[in-house]
């Protein structure tokens, strides 16, 4: 599911109070976000309705990232009732960001 600046906060700040939403910080020119997109559909069908995953791309929607500190993409970061929890960079192969979602949750 693709967010925008103007949707982060419902789906989200408020979505996290229900489950945990994972954030997916790319770009359409990042190589790295190209390898790690199919990962994480993969996760979100995997975890069904244990986690919602979005992505936000930041060259269309700067203020969130702005807001977050992006620096570096990609950057995944892992929000419950409205705070990070948990956070990655860089691409990561399926067993080991199922590995960090478990720790999580």
């Amino acid at each position: 599911m693709d967010i925008t600046d103007a949707t982060f906060q419902k789906d989200v700040i408020e979505a996290s109070a229900e489950k945990p939403v994972i954030v997916d910080f790319w770009a359409p020119w990042c190589g790295p976000c190209q390898m790690l997109g199919p990962v994480m559909e993969h996760v979100a069908e995997e975890y069904g309705d244990k986690v919602k995953v979005v992505k936000l791309n930041v060259e269309e929607h700067q203020q969130v990232a702005g807001v977050y500190g992006i620096m570096s993409i990609p950057a995944v970061k892992m929000f419950k009732d409205g705070k990070v929890v948990g956070e990655f960079l860089g691409a990561r192969p399926a067993e080991a960001v199922k590995d960090w979602i478990n720790e999580l949750i």
